[in-house]
């Protein structure tokens, strides 16, 4: 990738109120040598169709806008703008004009700077896992001297009424089989970091309540359990967020650990 391509298209790039990089689709068509700006609608058309096959949201990586230009002293024009990611600019190179030399060095900037992008995110993603199943190992056990005070003798029954409360009554099996796990791989092992913020959520806020309220009885503290992630499960709804047995399976834990040391 020659310095040409770089200068050229970070020179545009904008950063949004989000802190997030965004280019303007009018100034990518001038960069890309489209005189007329509905010639180049017909690629954005096309970017979008393909960033929707491709199961990413339309509208988070093409954001259409209108901006008031002045023509004169007094004259004004509206005319439509889109902000574009750094991953819908990779989709319009893909559908621009290839005999263009520009269009050929935006394929290349633009697909190695989305995959510098994936293998950041990635990165961010491993990291936040890594932390939260320590984390998780560590306020199991003191659930588990929490749930054995309060009585508990079966604790993995124990463990099952919390999961089918944050689960929507699915059991640990049950989910197992939803997220189309071998018998030996352990749910904990697949969890993103959104799943597993909410398992952590769900631990330590059973494990308080049950040493605040001095629950005692098996089966008290299973309800418990259950209410406590029955609870954030319905938090999660209030938010608007995702259930947690719908959330894809990750890799291995293990394959996150591999990623991080690569990377260092």
């Amino acid at each position: 990738m020659t310095n040409e391509s770089i200068t050229v298209f970070e020179s545009i790039k904008k950063i949004n109120k989000y802190n997030s990089e965004c280019w303007s689709a009018r100034q990518l068509a001038k960069i890309l040598e489209y005189i007329d700006y509905r010639n180049f609608e017909l690629v954005i058309k096309k970017a979008k169709e393909s960033c929707k096959n491709s199961g990413q949201p339309v509208k988070y990586h093409f954001v259409d806008t209108t901006e008031m230009i002045e023509l004169g002293k007094t004259a004004t024009r509206t005319i439509t703008d889109t902000y574009l990611s750094r991953y819908a600019c990779y989709l319009i190179m893909q559908n621009a004009d290839p005999s263009k030399e520009v269009v050929a060095l935006g394929q290349t900037y633009f697909a190695i700077q989305t995959r510098k992008q994936e293998i950041q995110d990635q990165l961010i993603e491993d990291n936040k896992r890594l932390f939260l199943r320590d984390e998780l190992t560590a306020h199991n056990k003191h659930l588990a001297q929490t749930a054995s005070i309060a009585g508990v003798k079966n604790y993995g029954t124990f463990t099952n009424y919390g999961y089918m409360g944050l689960y929507g009554g699915l059991s640990m099996q049950e989910i197992h089989q939803k997220k189309k796990l071998k018998k030996s791989q352990k749910i904990l092992d697949y969890m993103g970091s959104e799943e597993l913020a909410a398992n952590l959520f769900r631990a330590t806020q059973t494990d308080a309540k049950l040493r605040r309220e001095q629950i005692k009885g098996e089966a008290m503290a299973n309800q418990t359990h259950f209410q406590v992630g029955k609870k954030v499960r319905d938090t999660i709804k209030e938010l608007g967020g995702t259930m947690p047995e719908v959330l894809p399976p990750s890799d291995n834990i293990g394959l996150a650990k591999t990623r991080i040391k690569k990377l260092k």
